[in-house]
């Protein structure tokens, strides 16, 4: 069997990158397919352009369903058919997992649209990723919190190693500056128990860090529908609003919930290129995890060309990386903090969908 190095020097016409997305039940489905779309844009010009040395890239794709168990088992066949690297990955669990095995098998894995500061165990020059680690885009919205005059929010959470960072996150950043935060197990409540325990607390924000669509739709309509709680805010720091599905089983009932998404302020002409090709691909306005799955590719490109020889070269391959991406200059730092390679200057960004249009957006907040 050919290592992941072997093959991108002699392995055969193409230089294969191993694509990983939730495209199924239970992960969520429609970021799967804005990723993949993403990546497969990417891959397209790439090869338009000439490829890699003149090799083109070929995508192989592999639906995690969310499932890290199943993830693993993608990455131990994706390695045996002699990837140069891993890219993709939507759920930070299963991206865990897939940053684990990828470096146990010597793979190098960039990971797009997954935030868990601890996507590593140890610090390893084998992973990299796109999207800002979790810590900062949550300070960012704690925040705007804060400046909205919320210091009493309550979170409706379900157990996950990514919920629960997200909610210490919170409490670190708005406690010290006069805040509470209070948890809500929704694997303890239903949502009309949580309504109850919501009226009776008197924080003024629910956060929704909760599964979509199950349990998060049902919440929000029944907070919507309680008029004990008519003067609550709701939001959604980890973006589930972002997605089409999200307004057409909720209407009116899920405008003005603010979340995080990883967008510029404007786009510069590439930006605006892609943008377009990405509406045209998905026949809907691209999300933010469209442009990510699109600059991890351009990412990969970039470090492919500069270490044909060897993929896997030096200190680590993430550190020759210079690239004009969709959202900005992408160079990485580290691995510190989080313990992986990280695109340091990732846009953030609060928003919500317009109540008066809940089709079109209102950004709140950058950081």
């Amino acid at each position: 069997m050919n290592t992941p190095s072997q093959a991108a020097r002699t392995g055969g016409p193409t230089v294969r990158i191993g694509a990983l997305a939730p495209l199924s039940r239970p992960g969520w489905a429609e970021a799967g397919r804005h990723l993949l779309a993403g990546l497969e844009l990417g891959v397209r010009e790439v090869n338009e352009g000439g490829g890699i040395t003149g090799r083109p890239l070929e995508l192989l794709v592999r639906d995690t369903a969310a499932d890290p168990r199943g993830a693993e088992a993608a990455v131990e066949e994706l390695a045996g058919l002699g990837v140069a690297a891993l890219a993709g990955e939507y759920h930070s669990v299963v991206a865990r997992a897939v940053a684990a095995r990828a470096g146990a098998l010597g793979v190098p894995f960039l990971c797009s649209s997954a935030v868990l500061d601890a996507l590593v165990d140890e610090p390893t020059d084998l992973v990299a990723r796109i999207a800002p680690a979790q810590s900062h885009g949550w300070r960012v919205y704690g925040d705007f919190l804060l400046d909205a005059g919320h210091d009493r929010v309550a979170v409706a959470t379900q157990p996950s190693v990514y919920w629960t960072a997200g909610t210490r996150l919170l409490r670190e950043h708005l406690e010290p500056r006069g805040g509470t935060v209070t948890g809500l197990d929704l694997s303890a409540l239903s949502p009309a128990a949580l309504c109850d325990a919501l009226a009776d607390d008197g924080a003024t924000a629910l956060l929704l860090l909760l599964g979509h669509p199950d349990p998060v739709l049902p919440v929000v309509r029944a907070v919507r529908r309680d008029p004990r709680l008519a003067g609550i805010a709701l939001g959604a720091p980890a973006g589930q609003p972002e997605f089409a599905d999200w307004a057409e089983e909720l209407g009116a009932d899920g405008a003005g919930v603010p979340f995080l998404r990883y967008l510029p302020e404007r786009f510069g002409p590439l930006g605006v290129r892609v943008g377009a090709a990405l509406r045209a691909r998905l026949s809907a306005a691209p999300s933010f995890v469209a442009f990510e799955g699109y600059d991890t590719i351009a990412v990969l490109a970039d470090v492919l060309r500069e270490g044909a020889e060897d993929p896997a070269d030096g200190p680590a391959p993430w550190s020759r990386a210079d690239v004009e991406g969709t959202r900005g200059r992408i160079r990485f730092t580290g691995p510190t903090g989080p313990g992986v390679w990280q695109w340091a200057h990732a846009p953030v960004q609060v928003v919500d969908r317009d109540p008066a249009r809940p089709g079109a957006f209102r950004v709140l907040r950058t950081g």
